[in-house]
């Protein structure tokens, strides 16, 4: 049986939550999730350029759950980008601070 999921601390959280493919109708996308905190993970690993260890402790959470999120993340949004699929950003246990 998994653990339960921690609380995950966030800072940003998006005006705009939805993305897609320009010039291909909403009906004919599939949709990929991108959850606030695999948000949150890019943003501080990839724009703010922090380490993990760093960024897992403004998270609140364990530098391998960030690595884990971060990887995730990574890999839907390739998804996305690489097989033109709308993104959603929505979800996840998080607690803006």
């Amino acid at each position: 049986m998994p653990r339960p999921c921690r609380c995950r601390r966030i800072r940003c959280s998006p005006d705009i939550k939805y993305f897609k493919p320009r010039g291909i109708p909403v009906d004919n996308l599939e949709e990929i999730n991108l959850t606030l905190d695999e948000l949150e993970a890019m943003r501080l690993a990839d724009f703010d350029g922090l380490y993990q260890e760093d960024a897992a402790k403004k998270m609140n959470i364990s530098r391998q759950t960030f690595g884990n999120i971060v990887s995730s993340a990574h890999k839907k949004i390739a998804d996305v980008l690489l097989h033109a699929k709308a993104l959603k950003i929505e979800g996840g246990i998080v607690k803006k601070v």
